[in-house]
């Protein structure tokens, strides 16, 4: 089972290029995710659906995307054709770290004609007669993403996904080039790392690394939303604080010597779709100006990394996490670990 995801702009030709597409490659299903957002206004209520500008912007349309290419893919098998703009690169990996953590591979194609062509394209879209308006706003809405999709492709894209410069080709033609590009191995799979979702109540230990001004370290990990600390979930027999030391090896470089010390346990509620657990954090200690050098670029792990202190920490993790930040800080100043339960300290 795989996924052929086809990215571009509002005008690439994604749509038409997939039902070509599906006829060319065999055992293949196409899967437009505009059927998840046209589903949405009769799932939400209005008001919360008006606090977003794009429906992208909403966990739940990401969710769902992943759960019914997975759903689809394990009732038909073969490949999945999903034709569909992802600009964000955060959600790019949310949508591609939630297939592989259900060991679905994805290969990424980018359908890119010239922005000349795809505002011709635009400009020369029918408007069909009993839908003026919306097809209007539908335009609109394709120019003002013009400027995010040159963003990104100036960032993210070229790097990631396999470019086809649609522009002189047809759609069939374009599908010719995906189904040459997927064979021969030129649209590899991406690199998302691969998290198993878990199935029960997990174990995981984190480490706080702070620089000279005492700022905390994070990361951007690619395989979830949000901001994080080091660490990760306690394999099977392994000691807490030695996971979360690995964790900060594997993702950083950074070889921590000295087992570091528990700040706080936080006890995290079952939240569907998630089990909770056991949270740990650990202080790993201050790392001078040479150890901080020797942080590793981001890789399949980490979009970025960054020192920053408890305001800005604030503002890039989820509460929940912060929460968590707020009561390890004060643990560390005391010198005594904290229990919480759900990010609040009980005893």
């Amino acid at each position: 089972m795989t996924v052929v995801w086809i990215n571009g702009a509002f005008g690439a030709g994604k749509t038409t290029t997939a039902r070509e597409l599906i006829d060319l490659l065999p055992n293949s299903t196409l899967f437009d995710p505009e059927v998840i957002g046209a589903a949405l206004p009769h799932l939400l209520p209005p008001k919360h659906l008006a606090e977003v500008g794009d429906l992208q912007d909403l966990p739940i349309w990401r969710r769902l995307v992943i759960d019914t290419a997975a759903a689809l893919l394990n009732e038909v098998g073969g490949t999945l054709v999903v034709p569909m703009t992802l600009l964000r690169q955060e959600y790019r990996d949310e949508i591609f770290g939630g297939l592989a953590a259900r060991r679905i591979p994805v290969r990424h194609v980018l359908l890119a004609p010239a922005e000349t062509i795809l505002r011709e394209r635009i400009a020369d879209r029918e408007i069909p007669p009993e839908l003026p308006d919306g097809e209007i706003r539908i335009r609109q809405w394709s120019y003002d993403h013009i400027e995010p999709y040159r963003a990104a492709l100036a960032s993210w894209l070229t790097a990631d996904a396999h470019l086809i410069d649609t522009g002189p080709l047809t759609p069939g033609e374009s599908a010719a080039r995906i189904v040459e590009a997927v064979g021969s191995g030129a649209a590899p799979v991406c690199e998302i790392v691969q998290t198993p979702e878990p199935t029960a109540e997990t174990l995981a230990a984190g480490v706080l690394l702070f620089d000279e001004q005492d700022r905390v370290l994070l990361v951007d990990p690619t395989y979830k939303p949000g901001w994080e600390f080091p660490g990760g979930v306690v394999e099977p027999g392994e000691a807490p604080a030695r996971a979360g030391m690995r964790e900060v090896q594997e993702e950083t470089g950074i070889r921590l010597t000295d087992v570091p010390r528990l700040l706080v346990v936080d006890w995290e509620r079952p939240l569907p779709p998630g089990y909770g657990g056991l949270r740990l954090l650990f202080d790993g200690g201050r790392l001078d100006s040479a150890d901080a050098e020797e942080l590793l670029l981001p890789g399949p792990e980490l979009r970025g990394w960054r020192f920053a202190t408890e305001e800005e920490a604030a503002g890039l993790l989820p509460p929940v996490r912060y929460e968590r930040l707020r009561w390890a800080l004060r643990a560390r100043e005391r010198g005594a670990a904290l229990y919480l339960e759900a990010g609040v300290p009980v005893g």
